[in-house]
């Protein structure tokens, strides 16, 4: 097989690794209900009773920075968000820490992509909404049939957020939830809601209009690991990457050399690093392609499984997009203003055709 997965452990790693989660659950699990909301349900129930409106804002925690720019604009000043994942971090590699741990614990709500983004712990958050704990995943509203089918049997590729549609159908599954939650502020939360659509309606209208402009010849985007299905799929621009959907597969020389072949066959000119994966692997292929005679340049580094910096403009959704699609529109030849949809990209973060 040209891909080794690092789930290929021995035994006593896999023993050590199950018992350090049995024990992350077990404190999930077991918390006594002074650091949770009074009037959880019993476990034998699907969903806990609206929680009593108190006039403070909700401690809400979410996982990747994604899930977490969209509950903070539905949830607005109602709530107070904070995200697990820092820039850059890798959700398919995360592990929860200590403090990680305190903060879910302490939490009136939880929300996380789900899909089985977040690694193995996803069958934690599940297990523990399953206990009557306010883990919600934003993703099990979408159709069936709207989702891709992943590289790992019976999976589904995770990366929905790449397909702007898709996303808008997470944030209407936030609003319903927030709405449950504290019934009193539902108004408030889809006047929110409805507000985020519109701007992402917007956005999609922009990305499938500086992608189109993309010379068929060159409409080939190259990533190091297979994280924009979605986005391929939505706006019509092919895809190839090292790895695969996760990044605990590694490429093999198989990959790298497929890759290469497919590259100067093409010519295509340009690769696209990422901001959360390790670029080891695409270096590989542009040493490749080089000794063939056919130099690739990097056109940028896109967001895959991580926004920007807090604070910034990437740092948000709509943010990461326009950085995504402005880059590769620009990059391969396509026609997209240099600061990007709103006008707040810098331009250093694109490169010209």
């Amino acid at each position: 097989m040209s891909r080794t997965s690092r789930l290929d452990v021995p035994s006593t790693d896999l023993l050590t690794e199950a018992q350090n989660r049995r024990h992350w659950l077990g404190q999930i699990l077991g918390m006594g209900t002074g650091l949770w909301l009074s009037g959880c349900e019993s476990p034998t129930s699907s969903e806990p009773p609206p929680a009593p409106t108190t006039g403070r804002h909700w401690k809400i925690v979410c996982t990747i920075g994604m899930v977490t720019d969209l509950v903070q604009q539905i949830a607005g000043e109602l709530g107070e968000v904070l995200g697990l994942l820092s820039e850059g971090v890798d959700p398919h590699l995360y592990r929860p820490t200590a403090r990680d741990t305190g903060l879910m614990m302490q939490a009136d709500l939880v929300f996380y992509s789900g899909l089985h983004l977040e690694g193995r712990m996803t069958e934690d958050f599940e297990a523990a909404e399953k206990h009557g704990r306010r883990f919600y995943a934003v993703t099990p509203d979408l159709p069936e049939d709207q989702l891709i089918t992943s590289d790992v049997a019976g999976v589904h590729d995770p990366h929905v957020w790449g397909d702007v549609q898709l996303w808008i159908q997470c944030a209407r599954t936030i609003t319903r939830r927030l709405q449950a939650f504290d019934a009193p502020h539902a108004a408030i939360y889809q006047t929110n809601s409805d507000r985020l659509c519109v701007e992402l309606n917007n956005l999609d209208q922009y990305i499938r209009q500086v992608i189109a402009s993309i010379p068929e010849p060159q409409r080939l985007l190259v990533t190091a690991h297979d994280a924009f299905a979605y986005f391929s799929r939505a706006y019509s621009i092919p895809v190839k990457s090292v790895q695969g959907i996760s990044t605990e597969s590694e490429a093999g020389v198989n990959d790298i050399n497929a890759l290469v072949a497919l590259l100067v066959d093409m010519k295509i000119p340009t690769v696209f690093v990422e901001a959360s994966v390790n670029p080891k692997s695409l270096e590989a292929v542009r040493e490749g392609t080089a000794q063939r005679g056919w130099p690739v340049s990097v056109g940028g580094t896109l967001y895959s499984d991580s926004m920007g910096a807090p604070g910034t403009y990437e740092g948000t959704y709509a943010g990461m997009m326009d950085v995504n699609a402005t880059t590769i529109a620009r990059s391969l030849g396509g026609t997209a203003p240099v600061e990007g949809w709103r006008g707040q990209l810098p331009a250093a973060k694109t490169t010209s055709p």
